[in-house]
């Protein structure tokens, strides 16, 4: 019998070790309070969407068309723009070089061919003299129209062909130099007008932007067990941005 008492009392010693160790209420509501808290920061990613800024859109297509589109998120029309701008830009520099050759051409003819000195002349000049065989036929038309101010001093602004054939080869070079500056100057304009269509586009495209991003829903899920003895609770807020 005394053995017995030992032995059942070993028995139970041993059960009770085996147990898991039992938490109180406490405990296990700071623990489950912790999940949540741990859940909701994984679970929680709100999505943080600006609108776009129209100065910044216009200032962007001034300085290059397209880049207004881009900066909207719409580039699918901007691009032909910038495109449109680069071929642009090409041709004004081709057309400013071809222009200057063609200046050093026909300045170079008339200080061979029309003894002309380079050196202090206007553009009203060159083309004066690409008309004019000489500084005395011209001298003389202005005298006989009275306008003595348009009338060029010969120790300084001399010049005299050879003949017509000469004149004309340096008005070809000096039409083809004109033209090719002339056309500079529209190509010009048409690069302000390309900045234009640019800056209009821009805006429609901020303006696009931002309607839709008012529109979209920003979802936040946040799961939370709110008490330890309740089911777990799932709550889902929808918000809107303005």
């Amino acid at each position: 019998m005394k053995y017995s008492v030992i032995i059942f009392f070993v028995i139970c010693t041993f059960v009770y070790s085996q147990e898991p160790e039992k938490k109180s209420f406490l405990e296990l509501e700071s623990e489950i309070n912790l999940s949540e808290i741990n859940i909701k920061q994984t679970m929680s990613s709100p999505v943080i969407l600006e609108k776009k800024n129209t100065g910044l859109a216009i200032l962007y297509s001034l300085l290059l068309p397209g880049m207004g589109e881009l900066y909207a998120g719409d580039y699918s029309f901007g691009k032909y723009l910038t495109i449109t701008d680069g071929v642009l830009w090409g041709t004004v520099a081709g057309f400013s070089i071809y222009g200057n050759w063609q200046r050093d051409n026909y300045q170079s003819f008339a200080e061979v061919y029309g003894k002309i000195n380079l050196n202090n002349k206007d553009d009203d000049y060159y083309a004066n003299i690409g008309n004019y065989l000489s500084i005395d036929d011209y001298n003389r038309e202005m005298e006989l129209n009275r306008d003595f101010d348009e009338m060029y001093n010969p120790e300084t602004h001399y010049w005299s062909w050879d003949s017509k054939t000469e004149r004309s080869k340096y008005r070809k070079m000096w039409v083809a130099s004109t033209e090719a500056f002339n056309n500079t100057r529209f190509i010009i304009g048409a690069l302000i007008v390309n900045r234009v269509i640019s800056v209009i586009n821009a805006v429609r495209c901020v303006s696009n932007y931002n309607k839709n991003l008012e529109q979209e829903l920003s979802w936040n899920l946040y799961i939370g067990l709110e008490q330890p003895n309740m089911p777990s609770e799932v709550s889902v807020n929808f918000y809107t941005l303005f």
